[in-house]
């Protein structure tokens, strides 16, 4: 399977500053994505870093992910800022309601 993942506020909280330098992961969820990549699932990170600024966060971004022991098929920025996503296939698979991935 395709895993399309996010950053700021699924695997570090978001940053009030469009600063993401002192973001903190959490390690938790990565340790959850990081079981579906080891698994033989695709992890495509999909971040909006820069998309309302305009710097491009790509290369911090990927080194920041591997210092934080995260295991990726591919890293991306330029993913669309929004307020609301609305997909078929949108799930916060954190949730423990929802019984998908447990912590």
């Amino acid at each position: 399977m395709k895993y399309i993942v996010d950053i700021d506020n699924t695997i570090c909280p978001q940053s009030t500053s469009s600063d993401y330098t002192d973001a903190v992961p959490w390690l938790e969820h990565i340790a959850v994505i990081n079981k579906l990549y080891e698994e033989g699932h695709e992890i495509h990170y999909w971040t909006s870093r820069g998309s309302r600024t305009g710097k491009d966060w790509s290369e911090f971004t990927k080194q920041q992910l591997s210092d934080w022991g995260c295991k990726f098929s591919s890293v991306s920025c330029g993913k669309p800022h929004y307020d609301v996503w609305i997909d078929d296939k949108s799930d916060w698979p954190f949730k423990k309601e929802r019984g998908l991935f447990e912590l």
